[in-house]
């Protein structure tokens, strides 16, 4: 909201400094806040708009700077893998990022015996006879651990526990839910190879590997031993307890869990791991800035806002219209997602959003909601101080073949007469345009474009790419683009310059991407969805009916990059990307998804 005087008209644009972000590190025992962010005034010129009167006044301010800091909950992890997955590498790295409490049941029995604690001294009797220590004796020790005051300041991580139903049914009923359940997938062959290699050095106690990590001297080498439990045939009957038992207690957390890739290199995994933690951060600190009251949902084992809003995945997509809380849902998540890749300093952006509504292929296509989410967008950055040129491509060709995608017809000018608030943004911070370099003016700070799409003998590529031009560094987002090359008016694809054009077309980078999943050829049921926000990974959930009237939609796999079909058919199949793909199978209908 603007403030007005007789003489004067003061807007104040908050814009983060980079230099003075700060990042997390392992010393610091606030890693689960919001990072401290550092904002200040820009004091150059600036023009800004009274929306009450739509009068243009040039406008300087002074230096001030701001301190701002939100504290949003801590994270809660759970991380479960097979013997040799790499479990302990990972939870070395999520720690020194995130700065989480590492909680292992193996590292709190030994700390109980040793201190002598009433615990320790009854799990120290099961241990020297021989006996595995009793569930409720380990939930104990966890849920003292988890009470300490680091624990609740920092978040914790709670690494391979819990390992059999029971155990985890006890942490429920405790109120111990994670935010996320964390496996690290991994085929036989690999953890096995991985075990068998594996060699001691009895005097240094260091852990060689002969493939992986070969020992650095002949000496060393000599000196080497197997260790008992490294045999092919002990780690194999490891790894059937572990499938056993991770199933049972995995069952306790379905609508959390995030399978990752753990045969891929370390760094490889814990981007995986960093982007999805990352995003949880984000979403609790969302929460918090917001001022919604939050509450965790123990069925769902989430942190969730007190209205019941969805994170990930929003229920009752199949029911058209869209209920408004089905619209502003996507519209909330599209806008964060832009605004994240502008504050990075991405200036070519896509978002692809194919929701029903949004599907000019369904004879559900609505029109409005394109339009509704463009004003979304627009309004929000037009708040932020930005003047935004919307911009709808015009009639193309000459003579019979002029014309527009049906898909554009009459956009123009629902533009023209939207309601764009009650302060007179249109025309003063948001104006509406047409595709090309003529449209680019100096003022424009950013530029939205809505659905350019070529069509039967005519290219929109060459107007665009003049006005990106144009634009030079300005941000360009586009909207639902579909850019890929049509027939010429002969039937025949129009070849010259066919290479380019598309290498243009790739060079947006996607900031948000959003598709449900069918079977092939049909739009009926939903089967799951793909959804990436920036700067996170791509996330693939399969939708499950839990009763009549009710479904959710829980998540199979995260992806550093656009998932391809085979991958997606490997995921619905619960197979990993080492696994011998099948060309038949239900899920091979899924091929034209994409």
């Amino acid at each position: 909201m603007l403030n007005s005087t007789p003489t004067s008209f003061h807007r104040a644009t908050l814009t983060p400094s980079p230099s003075l972000l700060s990042t997390p590190s392992s010393s610091s025992t606030h890693h689960s806040s919001l990072h401290l962010r550092s904002f200040c005034f820009h004091s150059q010129p600036l023009r800004l708009c009274n929306h009450r009167c739509n009068t243009q006044l040039p406008l300087t301010t002074k230096t001030l700077k701001v301190n701002c800091s939100i504290r949003s909950e801590p994270l809660k992890v759970m991380i479960s893998g097979a013997p040799a997955s790499g479990k302990g590498t990972q939870c070395e790295l999520i720690v020194q990022k995130f700065g989480l409490v590492h909680i292992s049941t193996g590292d709190l029995l030994r700390a109980e015996v040793a201190a002598g604690t009433e615990i320790g001294k009854k799990a120290k009797e099961f241990m020297n006879a021989g006996q595995l220590v009793p569930d409720e004796i380990v939930t104990a020790m966890v849920a003292g651990r988890l009470s300490h005051e680091d624990a609740k300041q920092r978040g914790w991580l709670l690494d391979g526990y819990p390992r059999s139903l029971g155990q985890a049914q006890t942490l429920d009923k405790m109120q111990i839910r994670p935010d996320v359940y964390i496996v690290l997938d991994v085929p036989d062959e690999i953890l096995i190879d991985r075990c068998v290699g594996r060699r001691l050095d009895p005097v240094t106690g260091k852990i060689y590997h002969l493939k992986f990590f070969p020992p650095e001297t002949e000496e060393i080498k000599a000196r080497l031993i197997t260790r008992p439990d490294d045999t092919e045939e002990k780690v194999k009957s490891r790894l059937d307890i572990y499938k056993k038992n991770a199933e049972a207690a995995s069952s306790s957390y379905s609508s959390i869990t995030h399978k990752i890739d753990g045969s891929l290199s370390k760094d490889a995994v814990f981007k995986e791991i960093e982007s999805l933690l990352s995003q949880l951060q984000q979403d609790k600190a969302n929460i918090v800035k917001s001022g919604e009251k939050s509450n965790l949902d123990t069925k769902k084992g989430r942190t969730s806002l007190s209205q019941d809003k969805w994170r990930g995945i929003p229920t009752r997509l199949n029911n058209i219209p869209h209920s408004r809380e089905i619209r502003k849902y996507f519209y909330d998540d599209v806008l964060q997602a832009t605004q994240r890749a502008i504050s990075d300093g991405k200036t070519r952006l896509k978002v692809d959003i194919n929701i029903p509504e949004l599907n000019p292929e369904m004879d559900v296509y609505r029109i409005g909601t394109l339009m509704e989410l463009v004003r979304a967008l627009a309004l929000s950055f037009a708040d932020d101080g930005k003047r935004v040129k919307v911009c709808v491509q015009g009639s193309m060709g000459e003579g019979a073949l002029a014309g527009m995608p049906l898909q554009l017809a009459g956009t123009r000018k629902i533009l023209e007469f939207m309601d764009w608030g009650d302060y007179g943004a249109k025309g003063t911070f948001i104006n509406i345009g047409s595709i090309g370099a003529a449209e680019v003016e100096e003022q424009d700070d950013m530029y939205i474009l809505v659905a350019p799409q070529n069509a039967v003998g005519n290219c929109i590529i060459d107007d665009l790419r003049a006005m990106t031009n144009a634009a030079e560094r300005r941000p360009v987002v586009l909207i639902n683009a579909r850019l890929k090359d049509l027939p010429g008016s002969s039937g025949i694809m129009q070849t010259m310059g066919r290479d380019q054009r598309l290498k243009y077309a790739a060079s947006f980078e996607s900031c948000y991407f959003f598709r449900l999943l069918y079977y092939a050829g049909t739009q009926y049921p939903i089967m799951g969805a793909i959804r990436m926000t920036y700067p996170y990974a791509y996330e693939l959930y399969k939708r499950v009916d839990e009763s009549p009237g009710k479904e959710k939609y829980v998540i199979l796999s995260t992806f550093p990059e656009r998932p391809t079909t085979i991958e997606i058919n490997d995921a619905f199949e619960g197979k990993t990307s080492n696994e011998t793909r099948k060309a038949s199978g239900i899920w091979g209908f899924l091929s034209g998804i994409l």
